[in-house]
């Protein structure tokens, strides 16, 4: 399953579309996620940005062990959130590949 976090892009065919960090998460948990797209700014950031999700996929696998999605990016227009979620992923990457 591809899934798509943003709240005013057009989800791109095939890809399956959430709105909110925990229901990225939710899918993220069935391990049926095979790529993954985030964007940061999804509209209220007290209820969540696409960074949570980073913070979750990089705490499951430290921790439980938590197999990523083999393609995760970010669409992000926010270039200094962009960063900072690259370089989550890049953290989740080493991690992996050390293990």
């Amino acid at each position: 399953m591809k899934v798509y976090l943003d709240d005013e892009r057009i989800t791109p065919d095939g890809w399956t579309r959430t709105y909110w960090p925990e229901d990225a998460i939710a899918l993220l948990k069935t391990g049926e996620v095979t790529h993954l797209s985030l964007d940061h700014d999804l509209g209220d950031d007290e209820h969540g940005t696409g960074y949570d999700v980073v913070l979750w996929i990089e705490e499951a696998v430290m921790t439980t062990g938590f197999i990523p999605p083999q393609e995760m990016c970010v669409h992000s227009a926010n270039s200094s959130a962009r960063q900072k979620m690259e370089a989550g992923i890049q953290s989740i990457l080493r991690h992996l590949q050390k293990t």
